[in-house]
């Protein structure tokens, strides 16, 4: 199970009237996003158990590719990286991200949205870069047990089966509310995975949590029950 979070912890823990709405930063996300998965104990992309920033390499069979240092801490990872939100708009072709989140409002957003950020492991998260997910002919190797391959040459990420569901589900989403322009041939690649990894309950309860946080849920993964998140924020005042 990726996210091991309750409904009942988060009304004692997280929904706060500060924290009951979308976070205006990235770094307000990081904030937000090292409480919401406080209790939950797997990293996104081996499945590895981690404590506060500190990742249990051992418990996923992680081995260190080449940065033992970066692969001990774990890091917020985009879904969809920030270049691939960035660069089709103007801000990014005048400045790159820093002038986007100076200037861009809608990119500040997309940027900082909870549905798109995961908990990583460090030297994954440096290794996949900006680069795309897709299928990869190779057997994972390259980080021990873990069941992640990347191509460095090809550009292309190949996750782990259990999460690329939930990457297809959030591509599709991220590009409907920032309109981000996908490939026809990705597009096609999402559509295909969504259809292949249905939603797990871990996906939906995600979902629900980080919405009642943003104010609107993933409509790829489910509708949001915002009856239930006003009646945990009214048990917190």
């Amino acid at each position: 199970m990726l996210l091991r979070v309750t409904l009942a912890f988060l009304c004692l823990t997280l929904f706060t009237p500060a924290l009951a709405e979308p976070p205006r930063s990235f770094s307000a996300a990081k904030k937000i996003g090292w409480r919401l998965y406080a209790r939950q104990s797997v990293e996104f992309y081996c499945g590895c158990k981690f404590s506060g920033k500190r990742v249990d390499l051992n418990s996923c069979g992680y081995v260190p590719r080449k940065n033992a240092k970066r692969a001990a801490r774990i890091e917020w990872e985009h879904i969809v990286p920030a270049w691939q939100i960035g660069h089709q708009r103007q801000c990014w072709q005048q400045g790159g991200r820093k002038n986007c989140t100076k200037h861009d409002t809608t990119y500040r957003r997309a940027e900082s949205d909870l549905h798109n950020l995961v908990p990583a492991i460090g030297e994954i998260n440096g290794d996949r870069s900006n680069f795309a997910y897709g299928w990869l002919p190779q057997q994972p190797s390259q980080y021990g047990a873990c069941p992640m391959v990347v191509d460095f040459k090809a550009r292309i990420a190949m996750p782990r089966k259990a999460v690329r569901g939930m990457i297809a589900r959030t591509y599709l989403y991220m590009s409907d509310r920032y309109r981000l322009r996908l490939s026809k041939q990705k597009r096609q690649l999402y559509a295909t995975w969504h259809k292949q990894y249905p939603v797990k309950t871990w996906e939906r309860q995600r979902n629900q949590l980080l919405g009642c946080v943003m104010g609107w849920g993933n409509p790829y993964v489910g509708s949001l029950d915002k009856s239930a998140c006003h009646t945990q924020l009214a048990g917190t005042r």
